[in-house]
């Protein structure tokens, strides 16, 4: 179950019911999937051949199929990173520089962790949302906001798109550094 910690003052956010609320003031969608629908071979499996994502995209069609009619989603796809990941630490840094796009940015974890941070409205100022598998979050378009892992350094996302060919990141720099 997702975790958040806000930056400025240090609160933490726990519990399904006082995660939502928070993100939903915020305008970040969250819900969070079955995770026994994932096959157990995949349940820690981080380095994955292309049948194995088949596997997952299959496994979770329902819940896909109905982000796409609740919210006009177009394309999907697998990422996968954990230490076999050739290039991680460049590809790391690439996601953790703050920027925006012009289309929200969804990920259903179905494996791992991962941590989003997200710029919220002035009182609130940058919070982490810490995810674990079943948490499904989507930051909405021209949110400031970055991604990185955890200390395992292990997840596996279904990620959805509104345009085809997916989303392209904007840099964002803070008029005074609030991170």
């Amino acid at each position: 179950m997702a975790i958040i910690k806000v930056r400025n003052s240090g609160e933490v956010v726990e519990g399904q019911e006082n995660v939502h609320a928070f993100l939903e003031a915020q305008g970040v969608f969250f819900e969070r999937w079955d995770m026994s629908k994932l096959p157990k071979k995949l349940v820690e499996k981080f380095d994955l051949t292309d049948d194995n994502k088949s596997e997952i995209l299959q496994a979770y069609d329902s819940d896909i199929r109905s982000l796409v009619e609740r919210r006009g989603y177009q394309n999907w796809d697998i990422v996968a990173l954990s230490e076999q990941t050739p290039n991680l630490e460049e590809l790391l840094k690439k996601f953790e520089q703050v920027h925006t796009h012009t289309e929200d940015e969804v990920r259903a974890i179905t494996a791992g962790h991962g941590i989003f941070i997200v710029k919220g409205d002035e009182a609130t100022g940058y919070f982490d949302i810490e995810l674990e598998a079943g948490d499904v979050i989507s930051v909405p378009e021209n949110t400031p906001h970055f991604f990185t892992l955890m200390e395992d350094k292990q997840v596996v996302a279904v990620r959805l798109f509104i345009e085809t060919e997916g989303w392209v990141a904007h840099s964002y720099e803070e008029k005074e550094h609030q991170l």
